[in-house]
Parts: structure tokens; C-alpha cells; sequence
């Protein structure tokens, strides 16, 4: 009975988790294995012991967890037990040392995002399970815009900065700028620039499978959403491109700068973070259901063409003012906010008009320390008090 009970508790779970479109076929080896040990006698612990969590967890094939899990996990777990679609699983067999470079692209991602909307009613909070961003990453909304660009983003940087690195056997420097230049105009390209190309083109083999919308999605709906995701995963990768620089050094007697060494370089990533974060601003409605082509929802503006730059996004955004436990927001309820700020950080947006309450917070710490001979530092107690002002 007790088998039968908690038998039936984990099919409920699997049901909430097809109900959000999850994949749950890779739970099963794991969660049958562990039952028939059970069965068997060879496992010391109840089956109710088996972790139900990391069953729910499994339920869902996103590489994006990568970068939230803690360091050396991944290396536990093995290609094969990764939350990844079996396009990724092949990949990461086949080109185990790409590993460490993928996670470190998706945790620059993730950090970006909740950099870049840190002060935002929707802050881009993670979850504790696979999905990662849970409810944005498959609304079809301009945060899951904000979210797969800026991933494909960081997957590019992070492969590039490798390469330039001398990290990976795959790639190097782009050597196809080594030997041009203008002799007459005293520069040439040297040093060793940033190759994107062989980040862009894994990027494009890794993340090609968009992710899963919610359960019900069919035909013209569903297509509409994977143009969605391709359209901004590429849109993630030209970003980096687009902000591509080059920096030069100059060379000659006392400084004259007589010959200039060039060289090209991405960005930093923080800055390609907030040239996303402009392009989510004015982010661009399409049809949901539209086959294979980004168009415009607006009647008036349809036969303009959406750049490769842009994001789209097929539904509205919600507010997000509010908690919705079944969609995963969070809303802005304790959230600290700037009482004299006009912008999204400031407490009459930020609170949604639901006013704010204040409260002083008391800081001690250690001021105008000197150094006596022989031979201590003498310090005074010096405090400060703050007003704290947190959402309604």
C-alpha cells in the first residue's frame, strides 16, 4: 500500500510537469532503477526516501541549468545524465573538454539577466529546478526574448573567449586577419583578435532545438513559437558580432606612434547585456501564428521587416505586480525600492502604486583608522543610520 501510495504521489508529478509542456521520458531509467532496489532489497533507504525532488526535477531538458548548478556537479553527473535534448548529449560526448566552456556561457547568461533587471518589476529570478527560469522562459513574452538571446549570447562569448585563450584544440585566433593591414596608412592587424566564428556556429549546433511551450501548443501556434526562439537565439549571436571593437597599440620611437598593431575584440559582456536590454525595450510583437515567418502583429507596420537584430515576442507581457504561484511570478511584495527614483527602480513603479513601507536599519563599522607606533591601528566605532524602503 504504502508502494502503491507513493507510486500514485509521483504520477501526479509527472502529470503537473507534462501540464507545462516538460519532457519526462529521461526520469524514468533513473526513478525505475532506484524503485526496483527497492523492491529487491538492495537499497537501504524507503522508497519514499528516493528523492521526489530530483524526480520532479528531471523533468525537463534545458541546457541553461548548467550555469546555475554548483561547480564540479556537472562533472559528477556525466553527459549522459544532463538535463540536455540527445542532439546536446551526442555533443558534449563527443567534445567532453567543451563542457566547463558551455557552463561558464550559460552562467554569464544568467548573471546578465539579473543584472541587467535587477531594478525591474520581473528581476529574471531563477528557480530551483531544471527549467531555471521557470514560467518567463516558455510565455512567449518579451522577457523569454530577453532570456534566449541573451543565453545564445553568453554561449558565444564564452566559446570565444576560450579559443583566444588557447583553451580548446578546436580553435584559436582568427588567423585570417595576421597578414592585412594598411601599409599606408602605418597600421596592421597582429596580436591575436577574438574568432566568433567557431563560438557562433557550435552555438547554432547546441541550442538549435528551441525549448518546449506550454502543453496544448500545436500546429501554426507552435511554429510560431520556435520562430520565435530561433529568431532570437540568432538575434543573441549577432549582439556579440555587432559589438565586436578594435583596439589598437602603437609602436615607434618615444611614443610617436609610427606603426599601429590591430587587433579585434568582443565587448565585455556586461555591454552586450545592456545593448540586449535596449533591443527588450522595443521588442517586437509577431503573429502567433505564423509559420516560419517573423511578421509583424501590427497591421499598420507589417510589411516592414523585422532586422535580425531585433527581439520578438508573440504574447503580452504581465505585470508581474502580483504573485501567481501557477505561473511562477513572484511579484514585488518586500522588494526594496528608491523613494526618490522617477525610473523602474523607484518605489511608485516598482510597488505598483501599493505604497511602501520604511524602515530604519543601523550600521556599525570601523572609520578614520590610524596606524600607531609601534605597531596597531586605532579605529572609531562610527554609526550610520539608513532608511529602508521595501514594497507593500
Amino acid at each position: 500500500n504504502e508502494v502503491q501510495n507513493l507510486w500514485k504521489e509521483n504520477t501526479e508529478i509527472l502529470s503537473q510537469a507534462k501540464n507545462y509542456g516538460y519532457d519526462v521520458i529521461d526520469t524514468f531509467s533513473i526513478t525505475m532503477g532506484r524503485y526496483k532496489e527497492f523492491l529487491q532489497g538492495k537499497c537501504a533507504c524507503h522508497f519514499h526516501e528516493v528523492d521526489k525532488f530530483e524526480f520532479s526535477q528531471s523533468t525537463m531538458r534545458n541546457w541553461m541549468w548548467l550555469g546555475s548548478t554548483a561547480s564540479g556537479a556537472t562533472d559528477r553527473m556525466g553527459c549522459l545524465n544532463l538535463p540536455l535534448s540527445n542532439k546536446q548529449k551526442d555533443l558534449c560526448k563527443r567534445k567532453p573538454n567543451l563542457l566547463p566552456t558551455i557552463k561558464e556561457g550559460a552562467r554569464i547568461g544568467i548573471y546578465e539577466c539579473q543584472n541587467q533587471f535587477k531594478h525591474e518589476r520581473w528581476n529574471c529570478s531563477i528557480t530551483n529546478d531544471y527549467s531555471v527560469f521557470g514560467y518567463a522562459l516558455t510565455s512567449g513574452t518579451k522577457e523569454s526574448a530577453f532570456i534566449q538571446a541573451v543565453m545564445a549570447a553568453g554561449l558565444v562569448h564564452s566559446l570565444t573567449r576560450a579559443c583566444s585563450a588557447g583553451n580548446l584544440t578546436e580553435c584559436s585566433c582568427d588567423v585570417s586577419l595576421q597578414s592585412g593591414g594598411s601599409a599606408d596608412e602605418g597600421w596592421h592587424w597582429g596580436g591575436c583578435s577574438d574568432d566568433i566564428q567557431y563560438g557562433t556556429v557550435f552555438s547554432r549546433k547546441f541550442i538549435q532545438s528551441p525549448e518546449k511551450g506550454p502543453a496544448g501548443e500545436v500546429g501554426a501556434e507552435k511554429e510560431a513559437r520556435e520562430t520565435m526562439i530561433l529568431h532570437n537565439h540568432e538575434a543573441g549571436r549577432q549582439a556579440v558580432a555587432k559589438l565586436m571593437s578594435v583596439n589598437c597599440r602603437c609602436h615607434g620611437v618615444s611614443g610617436s606612434c609610427a606603426v599601429k598593431t590591430c587587433w579585434k575584440t568582443m565587448s565585455s559582456f556586461d555591454k552586450i547585456g545592456h545593448f540586449l536590454k535596449e533591443k527588450y525595450e522595443h521588442s517586437v510583437q509577431i503573429l502567433d501564428r505564423s509559420k516560419r515567418k517573423v511578421r509583424r502583429k501590427d497591421k499598420v507596420q507589417r510589411k516592414v521587416p523585422v532586422n535580425r537584430e531585433d527581439l520578438v515576442h508573440i504574447k503580452k507581457s504581465p505585470n508581474y505586480c502580483v504573485e501567481d504561484e501557477k505561473m511562477g511570478i513572484h511579484g514585488t511584495r518586500g522588494r526594496q525600492c528608491n523613494r526618490t527614483s522617477p525610473t523602474a527602480d523607484g518605489c511608485n513603479l516598482l510597488c505598483c502604486g501599493r505604497g511602501y513601507n520604511t524602515h530604519v536599519v543601523r550600521h556599525v563599522e570601523r572609520c578614520d583608522c590610524k596606524f600607531v607606533w609601534c605597531c596597531y591601528v586605532r579605529c572609531r566605532r562610527c554609526e550610520t543610520m539608513t532608511d529602508v524602503h521595501t514594497c507593500k
